[in-house]
């Protein structure tokens, strides 16, 4: 009962409000935060390889000069998206045939492995790509399932805030890593001082797979197979109610009034008819393109340029030192943590999406649009103290991590989860998946180049100009 009056005071709907107060129990949460630990594997990787990238003994084993670090850098990075980028799409047709559970841990497994061959690949390009590539394809196989999962498991009134806590275990992942990568430049030297992180980051990976193995397989996944006896038990243990309680009939009518629709609509469609109803029927084709258009312009925010390349974007605003600059990115993942729990607690399932990404938009655009003016009009000196307007910039920085939590970060995540029918959910998360790491690869190879280049100047005004056309285009 307590459960139920705080969140009827964080969420203002009126479908918590005709809840029964015991499905608001210890279960679905637990559910819902040990299906993104898939989440926390992609923060914790993403946040680990900007860090390890700057390490002394990282550069002498890989042999990174000033002349070829931009290079290598951006394909140390992007290698792993392109292995994402595949996993998405490829773990679509597992989930629809096997099920949510065995896909996510099908994907803690693979990610694991390529965790494990990158810490052993001592200096070896060869098997340090191979080992990315196959981490990769683990870690976005569990960002095409994990919203999936938890959407399908949790009740309406806060399927908005749970399916965001993805987001919140993915900056939760970042910021550890920041962390871990300040510790170990501090307290681990030599080849060791990378290696560690290289193989916590494979944490995550191991928890994901020993929380999916205590968990049930979705209700509505089961219930698309027909096996209702089983959708029925698992209904009951998430919702903590019996299987005769009006709550658990009626939710079992909607599903299977949902799915008897779309079986008379399309009938018995192979993966083509699928992917011609998603591309040809008006109302599915505009669903697909707003997903994808909402995660191009996620990716082209730029944060997850920052995310990767933290300690060398705060070198360029004037903070020196790789100690220095590891201690502000782990500030940063501090900040990113705090602004998304904030967000999934007072406002995920009361703003609005819209409004969320609207005010955003706004708000990161100039954030990103001073720092860019700040480096164009006066570049840091690393000889000369941080002027007031440098250490400005620093917290426009953390400004645009918060500002991108309260809508960026999580709503495409949710919105994609629950746009589409749930005929084509799946293919709808994937396709939405596949595009953000597609885009997450033309990020983390642009990145380096453009601050060798172009320095952050070129870096805040692109991203502010994003920033700009996100807030005109979104839905």
């Amino acid at each position: 009962m307590r459960t139920k009056t705080l969140i009827e005071r964080l969420v203002h709907n009126d479908a918590v409000k005709e809840d029964p107060p015991e499905i608001y129990g210890w279960r679905v949460f637990a559910l819902a935060a040990s299906a993104c630990f898939g989440g926390m594997l992609f923060g914790m990787d993403m946040g680990i390889i900007g860090g390890v990238l700057e390490l002394d003994a990282f550069e002498a084993d890989y042999n990174l000069t000033e002349r070829t670090k931009a290079n290598l850098s951006s394909n140390i990075v992007s290698v792993l998206q392109a292995g994402c980028f595949f996993g998405s799409l490829g773990i679509y047709i597992l989930s629809d045939k096997l099920g949510r559970k065995p896909s996510l841990l099908i994907s803690a497994a693979v990610a694991t492995l390529g965790c494990i061959i990158q810490a052993a690949a001592s200096g070896k390009y060869g098997a340090l790509y191979t080992g990315r590539i196959i981490a990769g394809i683990g870690v976005g196989a569990a960002s095409s399932t994990t919203p999936l999962y938890i959407s399908e498991n949790v009740p309406r009134a806060i399927r908005g805030g749970l399916t965001g806590i993805y987001q919140l275990f993915i900056v939760t992942g970042i910021m550890l890593a920041f962390w871990i990568n300040y510790g170990s430049s501090l307290h681990i030297s030599g080849r060791a001082s990378y290696i560690v992180p290289l193989v916590i980051q494979a944490l995550p990976a191991l928890l994901l797979f020993g929380c999916m193995l205590l968990n049930k397989e979705s209700p509505r996944f089961l219930a698309k197979q027909d096996r209702w006896e089983e959708a029925t038990q698992t209904l009951c243990r998430v919702r903590n109610l019996p299987a005769d309680h009006p709550y658990i009939q009626v939710e079992l009518a909607d599903i299977a009034a949902q799915l008897q629709y779309e079986r008379e609509l399309v009938g018995g469609a192979s993966q083509k008819d699928l992917w011609k109803e998603m591309w040809l029927i008006k109302g599915n084709r505009n669903r697909a393109l707003i997903s994808i258009g909402l995660m191009v312009c996620q990716q082209m925010t730029g944060t997850n340029a920052i995310n990767y390349y933290a300690p060398m974007i705060f070198k360029n605003l004037g903070i020196t030192g790789d100690t220095t600059s590891l201690f502000a990115t782990g500030i940063y993942g501090v900040v990113k943590v705090t602004a998304c729990l904030a967000f999934l607690l007072f406002v995920a399932d009361s703003l609005g999406r819209r409004r969320s990404l609207l005010w955003t938009s706004i708000a990161q655009g100039l954030a990103m649009f001073y720092m860019g003016l700040y480096v164009r009009i006066a570049p840091p000196d690393t000889d000369k103290p941080v002027p007031p307007a440098g250490y400005f910039a620093l917290v426009c920085v953390f400004l645009f991590a918060g500002f991108f939590q309260f809508g960026w970060g999580p709503v495409p995540w949710i919105y994609c989860s629950e746009v589409a029918s749930a005929r084509l959910r799946s293919l709808n998360v994937a396709l939405a998946s596949a595009t953000q790491w597609l885009f997450n690869f033309v990020v983390a190879q642009a990145t380096p180049r453009m601050l060798k280049n172009v320095g952050n100047k070129g870096y805040g005004f692109v991203c502010s100009g994003d920033r700009r056309i996100g807030s005109e285009a979104n839905p």
